[in-house]
């Protein structure tokens, strides 16, 4: 055929003269060509914690430590039991196990984690809850709140009513006095301490094997905080139970065992892995500093409160994908998964189902629990890891310079340094730095609701100095729920004309930018295929009934027709004008016709809308 095979493979075929092999150096100076002058320090990124994140890592092959999960094997999928409602609690909790559920994650009334439900403190709820449920052969996690004492006596009662094996039970009864003096702004009472450390001795003398208490870091990511510092009050948590457990005469080797840690997880996926990862390490810390021989610990996730948005909610399920995922692969042994219309009320049957199957596919068809500790010598993992127990280990030195957990919650100075850190948030989200899909960009006015088993109830104000959960998004959703009134007062949503100036060309990327931009807030914004005339634009803008409007095209078109359409649109009778883009030299002269406001890629979004909604006739 005339094709001649004379050579060898190796010598017809030599890869490396295709692709010669790449290192950092040869990286950056492409790079440096594609930004074109620019710095490049463009291409680095800062956490909360001001750690610098790399655009690229040299593999990391030397051995490094690696603590690894309790058991090995396929985390646990646990299942929310919150209704309030005992009966139909266990409808759904059945419901769950069949689905494929391999925990139940018991949440109580008034619970830091309830959300304006749970179940009641109960006796006779618990019992109800977990009628025909095999307890024996399942993982639960318990979430009692203030009645954490009552509920582990109650769990106790049901075992030895059912005759089954304390030691047989996978039960962790979540005590947490620490958390819950968090939670209230002040210090765990002795009174509190005692009856939790009184209560670990019962259940550990009727046979129980634990854990019993918590240290949990959740409340901290809720309140804003960054994820060195819920680190870091995580161990705090953690050495200042071990403390206690001592203190009331438990052996120190013994009483390490009875804490199960407790960590949110969120959609950032290199942050919750590193996270997750980074405890395990700064646990095996602390434990060579009581002079005791590391042990795997105990590490429950939860999909993160905070990340969580009302609006347009079927995003939630690609966060609490991602989460799950960090979280299974950074090492927790189970993991609780928000079912995604968590913020709007109590989840029905099918956002449950969404949840577990979440976790299903992730460990069924994706196999994620195969490999242990799969982000190990990755250089962007265990360099995120190393700077995160650095800055963790520091921030929890100085809680331990401050007299411990309780002195630095007592003091307020913990709370200080979280609402920093919620505040730089705050500032990043209302200028679109920091994005919420959904919420504050790409949002759809238009959404049909979700169902509920129950909207969520109105939550009451928080203690003074007390660590307070909120979400990201409840800025922006208060707009849309400005925009919500306003349409039911009047029949229609408020709405912003967008005056486009030249052809489609001109003006579609900043059309599109308005778009979202003031749709964010709820103003629907009122398109069209741009204008013959200005005299057609202001006939279009009088019969669409908008009071606001925007100006929206191209630098060359703003300064050939910006000024006169503004100034028309001013004569119209238009309430309030914009114009999408920065003005340059122009500024004065829009101004002096009527345009009050430019909107721009890191303007104050959430301020202008603010404002925008103030000026709606």
């Amino acid at each position: 055929m005339g094709c001649t095979m004379s050579k060898s493979f190796s010598a017809e075929w030599n890869a490396s003269n295709l692709f010669p092999k790449a290192d950092e150096a040869l990286w950056r100076q492409k790079a440096e060509a594609v930004l074109k002058g620019a710095s490049f320090e463009k291409l680095v990124s800062t956490t909360y914690d001001g750690l610098r994140i790399e655009p690229i890592y040299e593999q990391l092959l030397e051995e490094r430590p690696r603590a690894l999960k309790h058991a090995p094997g396929p985390w646990t999928v646990m299942a929310r039991v919150d209704h309030t409602d005992a009966t139909q609690a266990n409808a759904l909790a059945l419901e769950d196990l069949v689905g494929g559920a391999s925990g139940l994650h018991l949440v109580f009334e008034t619970s830091a984690s309830s959300f304006g439900f749970g179940l009641p403190a109960t006796p006779s709820a618990l019992t109800t809850a977990l009628d025909g449920v095999f307890i024996d052969l399942i993982k639960i996690v318990v979430e009692p709140g203030p009645a954490g004492v009552r509920v582990a006596q109650s769990l106790a009662t049901l075992v030895a009513q059912r005759d089954l094996k304390p030691a047989d039970m996978d039960i962790s009864f979540g005590l947490d006095p620490f958390g819950l003096a968090a939670l209230n702004g002040k210090a765990a009472s002795a009174d509190d301490l005692d009856a939790v450390a009184t209560c670990v001795r019962d259940l550990k003398f009727l046979g129980f094997k634990g854990p019993f208490v918590v240290a949990d870091g959740r409340l901290v990511h809720a309140a804003g905080g960054t994820e060195a510092q819920e680190l870091a009050l995580t161990l705090a948590s953690a050495l200042a139970m071990l403390r206690l457990l001592e203190s009331k005469g438990m052996d120190i080797n013994h009483a390490r065992r009875e804490i199960e840690f407790r960590l949110a997880a969120d959609a950032d996926e290199f942050l919750t892995l590193a996270k997750f990862r980074a405890l395990r390490r700064l646990w095996t810390a602390v434990e060579h500093g009581c002079g005791l021989v590391a042990e795997p610990l105990r590490l429950h996730g939860e999909t993160a409160w905070r990340m969580m948005t009302k609006r347009d909610p079927w995003v939630n399920m690609l966060r609490g994908t991602v989460a799950t995922f960090s979280a299974g692969l950074g090492g927790a042994d189970s993991v609780t998964v928000l079912p995604f219309t968590q913020p709007l009320g109590l989840p029905d049957a099918f956002a449950r189902r969404i949840a577990r199957n979440t976790q299903s596919v992730l460990l069924d068809e994706s196999n994620l629990a195969k490999v242990e500790d799969p982000a190990a010598g990755a250089g962007g993992f265990e360099t995120l890891t190393d700077a995160l127990c650095q800055k963790a280990w520091e921030i929890f030195q100085g809680i331990e310079a401050e007299g411990g957990y309780a002195a630095a919650i007592t003091s307020g100075h913990i709370q200080a340094e979280i609402g920093k850190a919620k505040a730089a948030r705050a500032r990043n989200i209302a200028r679109r730095k920091d994005t919420l899909t959904g919420t504050s960009d790409y949002p759809n006015i238009h959404e049909a609701p979700v169902d509920v088993l129950a909207p969520r109830p109105a939550q009451s104000a928080s203690a003074p100095n007390a660590l307070s959960p909120h979400r990201d998004a409840e800025s922006f959703e208060a707009l849309r729920d400005l925009a919500d009134a306003y349409r039911a007062r009047t029949g229609h949503a408020p709405s912003v004309f967008l005056a486009n100036l030249g052809p489609i060309s001109a003006f579609t990327a900043r059309t599109t930018f308005a778009k979202n931009f003031f749709e964010a807030g709820g103003i629907e914004a009122l398109g069209n295929d741009g204008f013959a005339s200005i005299a057609e634009m202001i006939e279009a803008y009088k019969s669409s009934g908008a009071a606001l409007v925007c100006l929206c095209s191209s630098d060359s078109f703003y300064a050939e027709n910006a000024v006169h359409s503004a100034e028309a649109l001013d004569a119209a009778g238009a309430r309030h004008i914009y114009l999408a883009g920065r003005p340059g030299e122009l500024e004065s002269a829009l101004k002096t016709v009527g345009v009050a406001d430019f909107i721009f890629a890191g303007c104050d979004v959430l301020d202008v809308l603010t404002k925008a909604h103030a000026r709606l006739p």
